[in-house]
């Protein structure tokens, strides 16, 4: 088994580090932007990195928000902190949805390297018999 992960599994697997934690992201993502050849799975590094950015950002306002409400001495029994893990729980929930719609759209988009370098399926049935009728014919009048 010298084949090792096709590309649909290293889409996921960057995906679901982006979900898991930053490090982890930082980790996967940046080895493949930095080491791989391969630009669609570059392309789905950068798409994570840009999600994962987002979602960092928003944790990071709500940190700023609810240690300013520490401060004050009613915080915890007020509609602030009520509101606060409301909007927690709402990004949590959008947090979840959009990796996982964007785990499945590089997961089932992906292409495996194989298909695009020996197989040509995006041809219908019509242009390859019309190819092979037109070698035939040709080679009909190249003999005399």
């Amino acid at each position: 088994m010298k084949e090792g992960w096709s590309r649909r599994w290293k889409a996921l697997l960057i995906w679901a580090s982006g979900y898991l934690s930053f490090i982890a992201y930082a980790i996967v993502g940046g080895y493949v932007i930095v080491k791989s050849d391969d630009e669609e799975l570059k392309d789905t590094a950068k798409k994570a990195f840009i999600v994962t950015l987002i979602f960092t950002a928003i944790s990071m306002f709500f940190s700023i928000y609810n240690s300013i409400g520490a401060l004050s001495s009613s915080y915890y029994s007020s509609g602030a902190y009520v509101a606060y893990g409301v909007l927690q729980m709402i990004v949590n929930i959008a947090k979840i949805a959009v990796y996982v719609v964007f785990a499945l759209l590089s997961f089932f988009n992906a292409k495996d390297a194989s298909a695009k370098a020996g197989d040509r399926s995006d041809e219908t049935f019509e242009e390859k018999t019309e190819e092979k009728s037109e070698e035939k014919s040709v080679d009909n009048d190249v003999k005399f």
